[in-house]
């Protein structure tokens, strides 16, 4: 019943994703951009199965596979995410056909991994799929969280540890002349 959990919130995660992926959405630099991956890996590392127990080094040489296809692909997807600043400074991302070809590729290897686990006999769990797609998203996030803040990324006004502001967002108005207001 776990493994069925785990394969729903799997889809969901992806079915999410890949909405969200081809939308042109603003990429903020101070949020907790690291969160939902760290969620994905703790649910995909608390469940006991992650590694078959009569095979324990092989399914774990699986598990590193499958965590290293998840880094590529997460960089990949990254890189070839299309990001631009706006002219309010904004910084945006959406992903491109490239990305498609990115998310291909992981997915036929991803189900190569699935099929060289089940040709040795391994019992494989889902957590471990679960593992690799936190990883692809934790990657994912940073490297475009690193290009947005290259590029200059303009985001709301928070302090930072030691007091310092970051970039304050203009006000409204800014930058804009003085017009007479009316009632």
């Amino acid at each position: 019943m776990v493994g069925l959990a785990n394969a729903l919130v799997i889809v969901a995660v992806v079915a999410f994703v890949l909405v969200r992926q081809f939308r042109a959405r603003p990429i903020s630099t101070d949020r907790r951009w690291w969160l939902p991956p760290l969620i994905l890996g703790v649910i995909a590392l608390r469940e006991p199965g992650i590694l078959d127990a009569q095979h324990r080094a092989e399914s774990a040489a699986l598990l590193a596979v499958e965590l290293l296809i998840g880094l590529a692909m997460g960089a990949g997807w990254a890189w070839t995410t299309r990001v631009w600043t706006e002219p309010d400074g904004v910084v945006w991302s959406k992903g491109t056909k490239a990305s498609v070809a990115v998310w291909i590729t992981g997915i036929v290897l991803r189900v190569g991994v699935f099929a060289i686990g089940a040709a040795l006999g391994l019992h494989q769990h889902s957590s471990a799929l679960l593992f690799g797609f936190a990883a692809s998203l934790l990657v994912r996030a940073g490297i475009l969280t690193w290009r947005a803040s290259t590029l200059g990324a303009r985001t709301p006004l928070t302090t930072q540890p030691l007091g310092t502001v970051s970039r304050p967002v203009a006000a409204y108005g800014d930058g804009r002349p003085a017009g007479k207001e009316r009632v």
